[in-house]
């Protein structure tokens, strides 16, 4: 249903200036962003959720440091002044009508179209994984309720063995698979139980981490923890009653062959995709995944539309750092189109994501990178050094930008995401 096409028998219930589908991490920050540089335009956003999520905070939900409640606030609360929050659910675009097509067929008309739903948790992607799931040790930090079964787990754990999946990119935090084995890792090693216990990682792509610059102080942790390291293993099924997962490998000759492993405990990351009402419409690139320039985030074929956060298709990291960057160049340049602000050139998103890798419990390797895996470190080296393990880069994570997120980033207050301005080409 999502490459709709306009339909002049179906009336239009709502006409905006800028429609914003999602009300996520991107899209309030979108809204914010735009209201604080022009208080007089007429913003909507369109999502069907009741509460809102600080989904950054999960992993350490599930290492025992926060609550799941500290992580959840009513949607409501969150919406800008000057916005309105339209309940529901999208199912299509009809984009030469510049039209949102809702689950219940009504029309909302725009000017502007910012495009934020998210991506898609594909749980059942893996069979027998969503039936799993809360019981026998199965377990995810990529779901509110399950996070603090994760926890359970992990002080429960009197050794055994506990493997740790990630599927194949992209996903939402490339991190976080493996944050969630370094914090229960730490936890056994505290306990004195992690000699007893056997841990692996099993990932479906080839390198630890995407970056390389990273991935010598991670390799530290992964010795000092006695973690077994598996390649090129996806997770296809699972049977929680039996404790057992099967996962797929490839040998060299590209012969591909099922491998069981046994488990105690067994925390999973389930496949990533766009959402459904994205992968079917017109607005999808080939791997269907929002097609946006790059830089200025701007639809590759309809101008009148953008994109931000987990949806874009621009291979950068898929975490709320990078909706925090895009929402302000988002904001400058659907005004600028409008005529409502003047710049010599649009704002220009370098691709700019942060992974703050928690290594342990009061240590974070504070990851920060661009497109093509350049690192863009926000504090000099002599403050926090970000290919080491730091102190302050824990209480950044923490204390601050929890804050910083609730108060700051979704209320339009740009703390060092200033939009840099530049040519580009389209």
């Amino acid at each position: 249903m999502g490459g709709l096409m306009p339909d002049p028998d179906r009336a239009v219930a709502h006409h905006h200036q800028i429609v914003i589908v999602g009300a996520g991490a991107a899209g309030i920050a979108v809204a914010s962003s735009l209201l604080a540089r022009r208080k007089d335009i007429d913003v909507a956003l369109v999502d069907p959720a009741p509460e809102h999520f600080y989904q950054p905070g999960w992993t350490l939900v599930g290492g025992g440091v926060f609550t799941a409640d500290q992580t959840r606030r009513e949607l409501a609360s969150l919406i800008p002044r000057g916005a309105s929050l339209i309940e529901a659910r999208v199912s299509g675009f009809a984009p030469e009508a510049r039209q949102v097509i809702l689950s219940d067929g009504r029309r909302i008309g725009y000017d502007k179209l910012v495009v934020a739903p998210g991506l898609k948790l594909d749980w059942q992607g893996i069979e027998g994984l969503a039936q799993s799931l809360g019981r026998n040790g199965v377990t995810s930090n990529y779901r509110h309720d399950l996070a603090p079964y994760t926890w359970d787990l992990v002080r429960q754990r009197r050794g055994g063995t506990a493997l740790f999946t990630q599927p194949p990119m992209p996903i939402k935090c490339a991190g976080a698979p493996q944050k969630a084995m370094y914090l229960s890792c730490h936890a056994w090693e505290r306990a004195g139980t992690l000699g007893d216990t056997r841990v692996e990682f099993l990932n479906a792509g080839q390198a630890l981490f995407g970056v390389a610059d990273y991935v010598p102080p991670l390799m530290e942790y992964v010795r000092r923890y006695g973690i077994s390291l598996s390649f090129g293993h996806s997770l296809k099924r699972i049977d929680g009653d039996a404790r057992t997962a099967w996962f797929q490998t490839a040998g060299p000759d590209g012969d591909t062959q099922l491998v069981e492993r046994r488990f105690d405990m067994i925390h999973v990351v389930p496949p990533q995709v766009a959402p459904d009402f994205i992968r079917s419409s017109v607005l999808a690139d080939k791997a269907g995944w929002l097609d946006v320039h790059a830089e200025t985030l701007r639809h590759a074929r309809f101008p009148e539309i953008y994109g931000a956060g987990d949806v874009l298709g621009t291979g950068n990291a898929k975490t709320a750092a990078a909706a925090r960057k895009q929402a302000p160049i988002v904001a400058v340049n659907l005004l600028r189109d409008m005529g409502r602000i003047q710049t010599p050139y649009p704002a220009v998103y370098d691709g700019y994501g942060s992974c703050p890798l928690t290594v342990e419990r009061g240590k974070i390797v504070l990851a920060e990178f661009g497109y093509g895996g350049k690192r863009l470190p926000s504090f000099p080296a002599w403050l926090i050094d970000d290919r080491k393990p730091s102190r302050l880069a824990w209480l950044l994570k923490e204390k601050i930008l929890p804050p910083v997120y609730w108060r700051a980033m979704l209320r339009g207050r740009e703390l060092l995401v200033k939009p840099r301005l530049a040519p580009v080409q389209d």
